[in-house]
């Protein structure tokens, strides 16, 4: 029996990892602090509402009443130890635990009994099948669940789900409220009791019809893999329990069924049961290590960096092939690195270990070249090829200044470390703006990332929408004569040339030639010129850089003394400057080709929201690989992509989601011009 102290798990035989994932808002922080209680890990059952939970315990997280980060922890039951990922259900940051996904031995998908919300629970069931982790159902909250509506759930759930789904549970009512369950595969009734095991009790009269319907059904699912067991009911025969329970374990195990079970997180309700399904059915490690390319030896999965505190940066990660130790060496990006000192992780308190088992999930220092998704492998290991994270599309973006000028230094390194502790985070320095802009899956995530920024690292800083990078063209040529004099005393300044310029095709970019003959400017001196003609196109006479243009040096003149490369690249500006603003000049816009995924019947709305934001819709059509589900596909303005996440989602139960790349420029005309005109140069005072 492993022991604990201060409720983090001491040194063990193997752990097996269980990631706990969901819609937001169906409890599974709630579940997890009713999983550390049932199991004796800790003597009171803390609350997400009062701030008093093992997990959620960031200011983020509290602020909030809900999971922003992943959360580990870690129990023993009946001898067998666990971790516990509990992996933050909202849009903008389940990708927080993408990577630990893929090591987990097994998947718990909470979700509330609302049949209507089940949709809510596909784009997680979709994403465990295509990593191959095997995964069970727990029903939260079904205290409150309506008559029928589990049958309905199911039903709703199954056309989701590539595995048949197993129902393991049916539920009791008394009047309005569910009070608890028969399990099916023992066939025994069990009362709920707040804060302990369930009581037994008999199966309700009322109960016994359909609980033998139910329980016929549950074995014809598991005899589709066994058979031993469909001959024995082609024979009208029962299997006896023993039976019954190896199989379950067996294809849950296998990820050939998914078991679906009835709970209450906050009530204890089935809590217990669900613990021995975990004890007896979750995975050993090998087969995760197997899905991850570790063929041989020992290595650290690495699912997560976290960065500050008095440990400094650390890799969270999960050991598999054989046990890790202090000092061990491991391979890091073709580098070999030294583990440091290893931590348990409960919440947000650490335990200080020398050794981690088999399948524990540790906190490992000082391997700085560490990143999520990585394996670091020992020299005993034999690592294969592993699927690689698809992380959410980066959807919103802020361009941010720090408030304070003596903190520009401090903004790059934060945001380095935020974004090394997520992956789903990226900022960049636009060359063309000038801007620090941050980019995060919606608005949700970037609030957060910059209430960390400010919080740990004393960086406040305003923020905007980027600029749109617009740009402008010509639609007609021109010759114009350039010329630099200047005589201030010794040597002056001169520089003259005659360029010619016209429109190029739309995506040409620019094109420079010198027809220069004779000599009339010197050889040296026409890289000035094309220079000039570079720095007047970043600024053309609408405000925006200029492409698709071709310029022609045709003629000059140079003084022996006071010529100079400077003097001729003043030229070369002026004389582009002019022809710009003789050539017509047109607004050109950035159109971005945008995919849309949503549930079925939400598609023609999803069009109807592209329409009035300006785009042209290419198709709509079933989505290539999701039953019910609809691809949208447009051309959009980027000026009308800001703030779509949070529209589409409105209309979709949240589930929409779409990605969007540039795809060309346009000619913009009319208000949506002068608007765009008349702020660019609001801007430049």
């Amino acid at each position: 029996m492993v022991g604990t102290q201060n409720g983090l798990a001491k040194g063990s035989a193997t752990t097996r990892a269980v990631a706990l994932v969901g819609p937001t808002g169906t409890g599974k922080t709630s579940l997890a602090e009713a999983l550390l209680y049932a199991s004796g890990t800790i003597n009171r059952q803390g609350s997400v509402d009062a701030g008093s939970s093992v997990g959620d315990a960031s200011p983020e997280a509290r602020a909030r009443g809900g999971s922003t980060e992943l959360n580990l922890l870690h129990f023993d039951y009946m001898g067998d130890r666990f971790a516990l990922i509990d992996v933050p259900g909202g849009a903008g940051f389940s990708a927080d635990g993408l990577a630990a996904l893929q090591s987990a031995d097994m998947a718990l998908v909470v979700i509330d009994p609302a049949p209507e919300r089940a949709a809510l629970a596909e784009p997680i069931l979709r994403q465990l099948d295509a990593l191959g982790v095997p995964h069970a159902i727990f029903v939260n909250k079904v205290e409150h669940a309506r008559a029928g509506a589990i049958r309905e759930l199911i039903a709703q759930l199954q056309p989701m789900s590539r595995e048949p789904l197993a129902l393991r549970q049916i539920p009791i009512r008394e009047g309005e409220q569910v009070t608890g369950y028969v399990d099916l595969a023992l066939e025994r009734a069990y009362r709920y009791c707040p804060g302990k095991e369930s009581e037994r009790v008999e199966i309700p009269g009322e109960l016994l019809d359909r609980e033998q319907a139910e329980r016929g059904q549950l074995l014809e699912t598991l005899a589709d893999f066994d058979d031993a067991l469909m001959e024995v009911l082609l024979m009208d025969e029962m299997p006896d329990r023993a039976t019954v329970m190896a199989d379950l374990a067996a294809d849950t195990q296998g990820n050939k069924v998914v078991p679906v079970v009835l709970g209450s997180a906050l009530s204890d309700g089935g809590v217990h049961r669900l613990l021995k399904l975990l004890r007896h059915e979750t995975p050993v490690p090998a087969a995760a290590a197997g899905r991850i390319g570790i063929e041989a030896g020992g290595a650290l999965h690495v699912f997560k960096v976290a960065n500050g505190g008095a440990m400094g940066r650390l890799a969270l990660g999960r050991v598999l092939g054989s046990e890790l130790g202090e000092g061990d060496e491991l391979m890091v990006g073709g580098a070999t690195e030294r583990a440091g000192s290893l931590f348990f992780v409960q919440g947000e308190r650490t335990a200080k270990q020398s050794v981690a088992q088999l399948g524990d999930v540790v906190a490992v220092a000082k391997v700085d070249g560490a990143r999520p998704g990585q394996v670091l492998a020992r020299k005993d290991a034999r690592i294969g090829e592993a699927a690689l994270i698809a992380y959410p599309a980066r959807n919103a973006a802020l361009a941010i200044t720090t408030r304070d000028r003596k903190d520009d230094v401090k903004l790059s390194t934060a945001l380095h470390r935020l974004c090394e502790e997520d992956p789903a985070l990226e900022w960049i320095q636009d060359d063309a703006s000038h801007e620090t802009i941050l980019k995060g899956i919606n608005d949700d995530h970037l609030t957060v990332v910059l209430g960390r920024l400010q919080r740990r690292y004393g960086v406040a800083v305003d923020t905007r929408p980027p600029q749109i990078a617009y740009r402008e063209s010509i639609r007609k040529g021109a010759s114009v004569r350039g010329r630099h004099k200047k005589q201030s005393g010794g040597h002056g300044q001169y520089g003259d040339c005659v360029i010619a310029i016209r429109p190029l095709a739309r995506g040409e970019g620019f094109v420079f030639e010198d027809k220069i003959t004779g000599g009339v400017i010197p050889r040296q001196y026409v890289p000035a010129v094309e220079a000039g003609v570079k720095d007047a196109m970043a600024r053309g006479p609408l405000g925006f850089a200029v492409v698709d243009v071709a310029v022609t040096l045709l003629d000059g003149t140079f003084h022996a003394v006071d010529s100079s490369e400077l003097a001729f690249r003043i030229a070369g500006r002026m004389a582009m400057g002019d022809a710009l603003a003789q050539c017509a000049p047109y607004l050109l816009e950035p159109i971005a080709k945008v995919t849309v995924d949503t549930p079925g019947g939400a598609g023609s709305k999803a069009g109807s929201v592209l329409s009035a934001r300006r785009g042209h819709i290419l198709g709509l059509s079933p989505h290539p690989d999701w039953a019910r589900w609809e691809r949208v596909e447009a051309l959009l303005p980027q000026s009308a992509v800001h703030g779509l996440d949070a529209e589409l989602r409105s209309l979709s139960q949240g589930l929409a989601t779409f990605t969007a790349a540039f795809d060309h420029l346009a000619e913009l005309s009319g208000k949506h011009a002068d608007d765009a005109v008349k702020a660019r140069a609001a801007e430049a005072h």
